[in-house]
């Protein structure tokens, strides 16, 4: 009888598993199929309703792995607490972004720009859009809301500089021509910005560990996540790993239908940027909105300010050591509008982390700034 309970236990475990985890295998077999089959697959695209079907495919597979990482660095983030939780959520998603900007970069002709245009846009939602929905969301709900003045002081201290350096000095170097920085400016700028970013780390988890912590006792919920369930360190680890191995393939067989498809359509060439990043954005970016709304807008800010500073410090040296290993050139420097915009809306940072309250205004405010990067992408 033992024995047969056991078997049932174990036969329910497994159930349970295949349930939570679906995805993962629909992950892995999407990846398989275009493994074996995509050269044939996505050798002609000029079909409209099999372009479709192929670049829905792939898209809505690699959101669902995004959601999945996300869940099991949520459920690592619950075991680990603050701030390693909302580290590990942040680098995971740095990972599937250079793995999409890589794929995207390697394809086809190669667009010099597309990687430029993808970590601006992941600037612009994460800074402008998400952080101006949920101070509007938190805001509404909780009238005021704080978080810790030196850790977003400390987030900011690093976007600021990185971001001038990596978005806007390079229309200004005379070395090279046009937007983009000679081979010993960008492993100056790669080394400079992964070492200041190992420093930050420091700060982070050991040193100050008490500014990415909220200084409300009220918050002390604030170890919690939600829905997500957690298991063994070790459980959420594995397969954390297991659904970004899958999209190193699935973000390579992406990237030809969606480069197809602004060739043909004509679109803006911020657009694929665009869409790249919503695309590794969403899930992590409702995690912060979450946050927000349940009144921990610590860990909002931490995954947000978080988010933009690996992208600034640790996308862009990638991205330049790509360039440089497979002599590709990369365009950094953004065009003068939005130079103007980046630099409005980090201003606009300051201003808003500047007082350890946040209210709706600022939060309009930030969205604002984001409409207008999207207006911008259509009508520059």
């Amino acid at each position: 009888m033992d024995t047969e309970t056991a078997s049932i236990d174990e036969h329910n475990r497994i159930v349970a598993l295949l349930r939570q985890e679906w995805s993962l295998l629909a992950s892995v077999v999407t990846a398989g199929l275009f493994l074996l089959f995509g050269g044939v697959w996505l050798a002609d695209l000029s079909d409209a309703v099999w372009f479709a079907f192929v670049l829905l495919w792939l898209f809505s597979i690699i959101l669902l792995s995004a959601f999945a990482v996300v869940r099991h660095a949520e459920s690592l983030a619950i075991i680990l607490g603050e701030p390693f939780g909302t580290l590990i959520l942040t680098l995971s998603v740095i990972g599937v972004e250079v793995l999409m900007i890589s794929a995207v970069m390697l394809t086809g002709e190669g667009k010099p720009a597309m990687a430029r245009d993808t970590m601006f846009s992941v600037v612009m939602i994460l800074l402008g859009g998400m952080t101006g929905v949920s101070l509007l969301l938190g805001g509404l709900r909780h009238r005021e809301q704080t978080y810790n003045l030196q850790g977003a002081n400390a987030y900011l201290a690093l976007i600021i500089p990185l971001a001038v350096l990596g978005f806007v000095l390079p229309n200004f170097t005379t070395t090279t021509t046009g937007p983009t920085l000679s081979r010993f400016q960008s492993v100056f700028t790669s080394l400079m910005s992964v070492g200041i970013y190992g420093v930050f780390l420091a700060v982070q988890t050991s040193r100050h560990r008490e500014y990415f912590v909220s200084p409300d006792p009220d918050n002390a919920n604030e170890h919690l996540h939600g829905e997500y369930e957690a298991h063994a360190a070790p459980y959420h680890a594995v397969f954390l790993v297991l659904y970004i191995l899958p999209l190193i393939i699935l973000a390579k067989q992406f990237a030809v239908p969606l480069e197809y498809g602004t060739d043909v359509l004509g679109a803006p060439g911020a657009l694929s940027g665009l869409l790249v990043a919503t695309l590794i954005l969403s899930p992590e970016a409702m995690s912060a909105v979450r946050a927000a709304v349940r009144n921990q807008l610590q860990r909002s800010v931490n995954i947000l300010l978080g988010s933009v500073l690996a992208t600034i410090a640790l996308t862009i040296p990638a991205v330049l050591s790509i360039g440089l290993i497979t002599d590709t050139t990369v365009y950094l420097g953004l065009g003068a509008v939005n130079s103007i915009l980046l630099l409005t809306l980090l201003a606009l940072s300051m201003i808003t982390f500047s007082n350890i309250r946040t209210n709706v205004l600022l939060g309009a405010v930030h969205l604002l700034l984001f409409l207008a990067f999207l207006m911008l992408v259509f009508e520059g």
